[in-house]
């Protein structure tokens, strides 16, 4: 219960921060520098898949070694894991930057009003700098994660949340430039996680601290060949999960995405939430598959499947129901709080929190193409739905749109590949009831 517990500080603290920064960075900016902001992020987390699937690869090897007590082979995917993505995030910055005239930002980013071309294409060097620059540095979670340290692992993601909280305060205090607003939020969580990857791999695990002689090509091809097919499934599902900022952007301008990025940034900390909550069934589901402890995965996915609906329901529709109240005495500038909008993000995380702990157990186990077939068909179907939804109804619609065709679409798929899972791991003729891990 201690990563329950610890994942509910986390996100308590990250639900807290853009609370207590929205008020302040939304007149600080004003609307339209603002959404430009925010629309650079939703770009940035449609970049998420610029691990090339390494970090969710590592966790699914990192468990067994951790269960075998086999730091030799963990030291060879962690190595192999860091050497790869630190080239790799180098080698993307550099072409960032090098190519950074040629890319038409104002386009991109559907950019008018008083916003220059210069402050758009500044913007959004910063951020993706300090992304990929993260890239390397967030191994550390999967790894902390891998070897059951999911409380430390979730107070060290608050301490992430914290810091940048205090620098933007203090940027905004001063009455420094919104770019230095920006430069504060962006530069803490990779100033976190290089402090907490020097502190685990030199105090708690030196055993397994990346090296470039524990380098090894059969063990890098094996988690590279694991890794590719959660690469995919991340580049799909990044794409569907975070187009909606963009496709507000394009279709009803920028004053149009701060009325829908409130709240939906408010509801996404509770989706935050229910990951942080369910990861760390991937290393135990692994364990409890290996072992063929079928009875121990369904029971666990039963009652995190409630707990995860629950803790994402209940603010939820506090949220709708309250929503309006909460945003006329918290903003100082007005935003839509249309209940129908409110409504869709509310169903679009309850319908995402019923299904985390059935994908746990496909990542556990290595079946990613059925996840793969549903995000693709969810892409398909809802960018085109979103942008006409966005066009006929509003912003609003969007939400909707987007809950319907993972109704439609994933969550078939994931009914489907958690029966599979199941079916591919033979239980033995008397299971033991011993708990791989305390949840």
């Amino acid at each position: 219960m201690s990563g329950v517990a610890t994942a509910l500080l986390s996100r308590g603290v990250g639900f807290v921060a853009p609370i207590v920064l929205v008020p302040l960075t939304l007149p600080y900016f004003g609307t339209d520098l603002y959404g430009l902001w925010m629309a650079v992020v939703a770009l940035v987390g449609m970049a998420s898949f610029a691990d090339l699937g390494l970090g969710s690869g590592l966790m699914t090897k990192l468990a067994p070694c951790y269960a075998h007590g086999d730091d030799r082979r963990a030291q060879g995917y962690v190595s192999s894991a860091y050497l790869a993505l630190s080239l790799l995030a180098a080698a993307m910055i550099a072409v960032l930057w090098l190519l950074a005239d040629t890319i038409a930002w104002t386009s991109l980013f559907n950019v008018a009003g008083e916003v220059t071309q210069a402050q758009t294409r500044l913007i959004a060097l910063l951020c993706l700098t300090a992304f990929l620059v993260n890239v390397p540095l967030a191994l550390i979670t999967r790894v902390q994660y891998a070897y059951q340290q999911v409380g430390r692992s979730n107070i060290w993601q608050a301490v992430a949340s914290l810091t940048g909280l205090g620098l933007v305060l203090a940027v905004v205090a001063a009455g420094l430039s919104p770019l230095l607003v920006i430069v504060a939020s962006v530069a803490a969580p990779p100033l976190v996680n290089a402090v907490n990857t020097v502190w685990f791999f030199r105090r708690a695990h030196r055993t397994i601290r990346p090296r470039l002689r524990a380098v090894d090509a059969r063990t890098a091809w094996e988690l590279t060949r694991l890794s590719g097919l959660f690469f995919v499934v991340t580049v799909v599902m990044s794409l569907g999960t975070n187009a909606d900022t963009l496709v507000i952007a394009h279709v009803l301008g920028l004053s149009a995405v701060a009325g829908f990025v409130v709240p939906a940034k408010l509801l996404a900390q509770l989706g935050q939430l229910v990951v942080l909550i369910n990861v760390p069934l991937w290393p135990a589901n692994g364990e409890a598959l290996a072992r063929g402890q079928l009875g121990w995965v369904r029971r666990t996915t039963r009652r995190m499947t409630v707990l995860s609906v629950l803790f994402a329901a209940v603010p939820a529709v506090s949220l709708v129901c309250f929503g309006d109240r909460l945003f006329a005495a918290w903003l100082p500038v007005p935003i839509d709080d249309d209940r129908w909008l409110l409504a869709g993000l509310a169903v679009w995380w309850i319908i995402q929190a019923a299904l985390s702990p059935r994908f746990m157990v496909q990542n556990a186990a290595g079946v990613v193409v059925p996840q793969l077939v549903g995000w693709v068909a969810f892409l398909a179907l809802s960018i085109p739905g979103k942008w006409y939804g966005a066009r006929w109804f509003g912003a609003a619609a969007v939400p909707w749109v987007g809950a319907a065709g993972y109704a439609l679409t994933v969550l078939p798929a994931a009914l489907y590949g958690y029966r599979r899972t199941l079916r591919r791991s033979p239980a033995p003729a008397q299971e033991r009831e011993v708990e791989p891990i305390a949840v």
